[in-house]
């Protein structure tokens, strides 16, 4: 893999409000991942930046350096009503760049100052570096760390999501925050027809996050976004070609027939029943009133 250059980028604001998701507002340290998860919805925003999809969005990453400071300027207006953030929505906020700016870390310190809730999406180990700054937003208004785990497959984790941790790294890393007080658990996403979303590999991956105590397990099938469609394609294509045909016939627009998805919800219901797994959700307070997470 090519080594990542790292860009500068000033930012006016670190919020991003969403529309049609569960969660109002969004917030993201970088652009671009090291990762390099080759289903990654959020390759089509490197365009924006007449960047590729491909190489380019790993290989070029932008790091918001004024982001904490920016960051607490929002949380400080008097129009916040302290509503939850999704950290890293469209980026990985613990790719290994964070190592070096720990601009993810900073955020967090700050929304716990302001009491802002939070809940964060990676695949990165190097979560467990904030245990202490994620007890203290615990503590003052609400914390949810949801890991990525699509599969615990070894071939298909080194093929579809080179530069990620393993998926067992990434479930102990879970176990030692709930061990630690931090709600967190995993959410199977994107799960790959023919793959990650067959009933053996499904139940195998919710078995090892129940056995080690994910709180909740949630999963969502594989979208195809404009712009990412055609590279994933070529992809499978390259690396499993007898897959191929069938995900041009389920994919003909950017979601899978809803037959298919109900399908794949049934499968994830099964394997949790089967597992004798039950979500535990947060119950947080802040000193003034009760804060409602939403699990991603």
């Amino acid at each position: 893999m090519t080594r990542p250059e790292y860009r500068p980028l000033l930012v006016k604001s670190a919020l991003n409000k969403v529309q049609g998701m569960p969660f109002k507002w969004s917030l993201n340290p970088y652009r671009g991942c090291a990762h390099s998860c080759h289903y990654c919805y959020a390759r089509a925003t490197h365009a924006y930046l007449d960047l590729g999809v491909a190489e380019e969005f790993s290989s070029i990453i932008f790091c918001k350096t004024n982001l904490p400071e920016v960051l607490a300027a929002d949380l400080s207006k008097r129009s916040w009503r302290r509503e939850s953030v999704a950290v890293g929505t469209a980026t990985d906020p613990y790719q290994p760049v964070e190592g070096r700016y720990r601009l993810t870390r900073q955020a967090l310190e700050v929304m716990a100052r302001f009491k802002t809730p939070a809940s964060i999406v990676t695949k990165g180990s190097m979560v467990i570096r904030d245990l202490d700054v994620l007890q203290e937003l615990t503590a003052k208004a609400g914390a949810t760390v949801c890991f990525s785990v699509p599969t615990i497959d070894p071939d298909i984790w080194r093929r579809v999501e080179p530069g990620t941790a393993p998926p067992w790294q990434r479930l102990r890393a879970m176990e030692r925050l709930v061990a630690n007080g931090v709600h967190a658990g995993i959410i199977m996403a994107p799960l790959l027809p023919g793959l990650s979303a067959e009933p053996e590999r499904l139940a195998a991956t919710v078995e090892a996050a129940a056995g080690h105590g994910a709180q909740f397990i949630g999963a969502r099938l594989l979208h195809l976004e404009p712009g990412v469609r055609d590279y994933f394609l070529e992809f499978m294509e390259s690396e499993y070609p007898t897959l191929h045909e069938r995900y041009l016939k389920l994919y003909p627009v950017k979601y899978a027939s809803s037959q298919y998805q109900a399908l794949i919800d049934e499968r994830v219901k099964d394997a949790k029943a089967s597992a004798g797994f039950a979500d535990r959700r947060p119950r947080f307070e802040t000193q003034k009133e009760p804060v409602q997470l939403t699990l991603l």
